[in-house]
């Protein structure tokens, strides 16, 4: 750190290096506050730009943040330290590939540095490159034993996998040595089939006030009490954890819920009617056949119909794939607008192009089977694009219940989905999701299915043959016994589609009419109990 701060005054140093600090606890005020007066005085001076890209960053402002760090490399282009912050901030950004490359760079650079291999494991992990992941995250561990957020994510691994006593047995390791590893007590929460006990709740109130818990650690902390105190039936301490966990974090950035809805509304109006696409090449009436969108809020059941459909031996089940959205970006740099600003501008041969582009891709999906899932929930922002791009493909959009989606959004660990952090943004956001979806459905009724969870519940033969025909597949008694499917599942709801279905998962019934704040926000009637 010490060479990096030549050309510094000693009060400049001082507050550099307490920014530093603050940024590692995910103090974002707290290092703007040391930073303020520096950046006055030393603006282009890298460790300056280093700090406020990293400001920026955990303030959601992810292209300023970039093009900051990028004006800092320049200025120490051998630096290793320097490539690891471009990359963990090109990964906030959604620019995986870049993210990719500068992170090994980093290591190359420095390959005894466990930090960069570890943020190399992570964005490994958000683009479904597993055993990547695995390799790079191994590396972190074998320089760094006491790296706990690694060993926790390699945890996380195991629990994909289905080992869960495993992954517990990790988890309950990482805090023995760590109380305050938040990551490993949310994965514990996040197993969904073990119930944290009275000394849990003690261990997690104390890990809270410990000062070496950042405040990443209390926001994991905070979620895991909250599930806790649920797993107790103490629902007021539940949402008390909850809001607190979540206060923390909109600190860092506030959703923009008019701004989004705005957004949203142009992006549907931009295709629609839809414009001349892929369909207009020879050919190009099957381009997208070997692909299975499933889209729709977080915990809306999206994960339960991918592991149906992945149980039928013609189907890979992919998980959340980043490509789509990759795609679209690539696309966007290299007319140097941003989407959706250069979607009049496309002919069917540059569609026919993107969507060609999304199956390369995503081709290590079909090495195997000859179609495949793409899991990412978001990917509903995208339907008018898919349809362009991919015409023969199949979007399926989740639907279940709108108090349950948003309270179980509400009470998930969900990075990068800000809009879970009150009830208002959820609110929103749900409307924002069925207004499009119900567009898409009407608009294109043969490649858009709405598929309703609770449906499911109550005729699971029935929906589950509705889905199999959407898709174009014969029927397979193996989707009816899907939780016997041993594949790997990448999302939150991994434990649980590995059992069989359940009538009871409604959970907000419990809360009553602690819930009537959401239900207002989702023009619902009070609690009648």
């Amino acid at each position: 750190m010490t060479a990096r701060l030549q050309g510094l005054t000693e009060a400049a140093r001082q507050g550099v290096m307490a920014a530093a600090q603050a940024l590692d606890a995910g103090r974002v005020d707290e290092a703007s506050r040391h930073l303020a007066g520096v950046a006055a005085t030393h603006a282009g001076h890298p460790e300056v730009l280093r700090m406020m890209a990293g400001i920026l960053g955990l303030r959601g402002q992810h292209q300023d943040a970039v093009h900051a760090m990028r004006r800092a490399l320049a200025q120490r282009p051998a630096d290793a330290t320097y490539h690891n912050t471009l990359g963990t901030l090109l990964g906030q950004a959604g620019q995986f590939d870049d993210a990719i490359a500068s992170l090994r760079r980093s290591c190359e650079l420095q390959p005894d540095t466990a930090a960069a291999w570890y943020n190399l494991g992570v964005i490994l992990t958000r683009c479904v490159r597993n055993e990547e992941a695995i390799d790079a995250l191994q590396h972190a561990v074998a320089l760094a034993p006491d790296h706990m957020p690694a060993r926790a994510l390699l945890a996380d691994m195991l629990r994909m996998r289905g080992r869960t006593t495993d992954a517990a047995a990790e988890y309950r390791r990482v805090i023995a040595e760590q109380p305050w590893a938040g990551q490993a007590w949310w994965g514990l929460a996040d197993l969904k089939t073990m119930r944290f006990d009275e000394q849990d709740i003690g261990r997690m109130q104390r890990a809270l006030q410990r000062r070496e818990a950042g405040d990443d650690d209390r926001i994991a902390i905070g979620f895991a009490l909250a599930k806790a105190f649920d797993d107790a039936g103490r629902y007021a301490d539940a949402l008390a954890a909850l809001a607190q966990a979540n206060a923390i974090a909109r600190r860092r950035q506030v959703w923009n819920r008019t701004g989004y809805s705005a957004a949203i509304n142009a992006l549907n109006a931009t295709f629609t009617p839809p414009p001349a696409g892929a369909t207009g090449m020879p050919g190009a009436e099957s381009l997208g056949r070997e692909v299975i969108f499933i889209v729709g809020l977080p915990r809306s059941g999206s994960t339960l119909v991918e592991q149906i459909l992945a149980s039928h031996s013609s189907v890979e089940g992919a998980g959340e794939l980043p490509d789509l959205p990759q795609v679209l970006a690539e696309e966007s740099r290299r007319r140097g607008l941003p989407f959706p600003q250069w979607v009049d501008a496309m002919q069917p041969a540059d569609w026919e192009r993107l969507g060609r582009r999304y199956l390369e891709r995503t081709a290590h999906w079909r090495r195997e089977r000859p179609v495949f899932t793409d899991k990412l929930p978001s990917n509903w922002v995208y339907a008018g694009a898919i349809r362009a791009m991919l015409p023969a493909a199949r979007i399926i959009g989740c639907r279940r219940d709108a108090l349950e989606t948003c309270f179980s959004c509400y009470r998930q660990r969900l990075d990068n989905n800000e809009y879970t952090r009150n009830f208002d943004d959820l609110a929103s956001f749900w409307r924002d999701f069925d207004r499009s979806l119900r567009h898409w459905s009407a608009v294109h009724p043969t490649r858009v299915l709405e598929h309703d969870y609770e449906a499911l519940l109550q005729d699971p033969a029935g929906r589950i043959r509705q889905l199999l025909d959407f898709c174009g597949l014969p029927f397979e008694e193996a989707c009816l016994r899907f939780h016997e499917n041993p594949r790997e599942v990448r999302s939150p709801s991994a434990t649980q589609v590995r059992q069989p279905l359940r009538a009871d998962t409604a959970h907000t019934p419990r809360y009553g009419a602690l819930l009537d704040p959401l239900r207002v926000a989702l023009g619902m009637a009070p609690w009648q109990g």
